[in-house]
This record gives structure tokens, sequence and C-alpha cells, in this order.
């Protein structure tokens, strides 16, 4: 049984990309894994063909009959999924050579951890996403914004199944955001303060074709988060501002040794923690 199941589902994969992103996955440093990819194009027969050209036995290609969509495109993967940690892996990025070997190895020797993702490269631009590292600041993130990079994370599979937390459509293509506020309760977070991942952010990718579906989205799953985890929001250690919808500074937190304010809009004050 291999350690790392390695998850990609494929929706009309641009040829170049594809192979750029499997060729990546074989070269890691770290060889105990399986590499599922999922059809979800069931017309394209072209990725078949590209994906069943590599010869490496660890690759395991799977197509759907029907499109299902991404969110249940990943729940079948990680049905079929046979390792102890599932790493993700969209069909466009392109991961380092020791992504895997150091997000297990962090894993292996953080057993109260059950995420471990780690900062990207975006290309083309070239620009560094950077999400913060402890599993505090990460959840307190999570309630303004998606604080974990989806494409540069590894789970352990025991927490998704034995919490019944999945991907779920409803939240698409924001399905990954309500995944990790879902995981908040049940586990640890933590973020490798460097790039494992090249991050593709082109015109033609779901982050710009559903940009404002991608926003409405996002504000649904802050305001369960909020709604869900408000005691995130005592939780801090400096001066700091709520965001509402993610753009709108609503409440202003202030520490002042023991003593916590919070101010609404940054001007009325709405209670003192002592």
């Amino acid at each position: 049984m291999p350690k790392i199941s390695v998850l990609t589902p494929l929706y009309n994969t641009e040829p170049d990309q594809l192979k750029e992103m499997i060729e990546s996955v074989l070269a890691q440093s770290f060889s105990d894994f399986e590499f599922l990819l999922l059809n979800d194009s069931p017309d394209n027969t072209e990725l078949e063909s590209l994906v069943k050209g590599f010869s490496d036995p660890r690759i395991r290609f799977f197509s759907n009959e029907e499109n299902l969509g991404i969110s249940e495109s990943r729940n079948k993967l990680l049905g079929l999924a046979s390792g102890d940690y599932i790493a993700i892996l969209d069909h466009d990025d392109i991961c380092y050579p020791t992504r895997l070997e150091k997000e297990a190895a962090y894993l292996d020797s953080h057993p109260d951890v059950g995420v471990c993702s780690s900062w990207a490269d975006e290309i083309p631009s070239g620009r560094m996403l950077r999400v913060p590292e402890s599993n505090e600041d990460i959840k307190r993130g999570l309630l303004s914004d998606c604080a974990v990079i989806h494409s540069a994370a590894m789970i352990r599979k025991d927490v998704l199944l034995k919490n019944h937390i999945r991907w779920e459509a409803v939240y698409s293509p924001a399905e990954d955001y309500m995944l990790w506020v879902k995981l908040m309760e049940v586990t640890m977070f933590y973020n490798l303060q460097e790039p494992l991942l090249k991050y593709r952010n082109t015109p033609d990718n779901t982050t710009h074709k559903k940009s404002d579906l991608m926003e409405d989205r996002a504000n649904v799953v802050r305001s369960y988060a909020i709604r869900t985890y408000p005691y995130f929001l005592l939780q801090h250690d400096r001066k700091r501002w709520v965001y509402l919808f993610g753009k709108i500074p609503f409440l202003k937190v202030k520490n002042y040794g023991s003593k916590s304010e919070y101010l609404l809009f940054g001007i009325l004050k709405i209670w003192t923690i002592l």
C-alpha cells in the first residue's frame, strides 16, 4: 500500500500543461505514492491517450461516464485512494521535486496535524503566494479568506473519513475553502513557509472564468465560518481587522496587555474582554 495518494481530476486540460503536471509528480524525491487521475470530460479521449503514454506503474487512470463536476470527482478519487495521506493537485499546476517528501515528513513528525500545505509561486506572474504558518493564525485567517493553498495541500485520509468531511458541490467553486472551514473543528493545520508548488493563474482557469461566482460562494463560506467559530475572533495577539465579505473592514480588535477591545468599524466600542 502506498503512503501517499496524489489525486488529480482532469477536465479538458491543455495537453502541454497536463504533461508538465504529470512529469512534476513522477519526478518527486519521495517515491512511495500512487497517482490517481480522473477524467471528468469523458468525450475528450486525448487526455486518456496522453496519460496512458506514461508507463509508470504508479499512475492509475479513471474516467467518468458523465461529467460529475470538480467536487464529486474529488470525492470519487478519495474513495479510490489507498494511501494514508492525500496530496491534492489541480490539473494545471506543477509540484516542486521535494513537495511530497517535505509535507509527508511534517505529518509524520506531527501526528496532531491533519493538513499540511505550503506557499506557492504563481505562474506566469512569478508572484509568491504566502499563507500564515501556525494553526492559530491559519484558523483566524480562514474567517476572512482561504488561508490554505488547496493544490499544495496534503491531508490525512482518516481525518476526512472519520469525520465524514468531503468536498461539497453546493459551495463550488469555493468548495476547497469550505473543506478547510469544516476541518477547523477536528484537526490542526500547518503551512510550510516555502513554495512547493507552481500555481497556474491565467484567464483560462476557474479563478478567472467564475470570479463572480467564486466571490459569492466565498462570502457564504466566510459567513458560515464566523457564525460557527466566533471564538477564533477572540484568540488574537495583536491589533487586527476582521473583514466583512473579505473586503470591508468592520471589526477592529485591539489588545492592551490582558484587556481586549472590539470596535465596530474601528470607532464604536461594542465589547471589552478583561
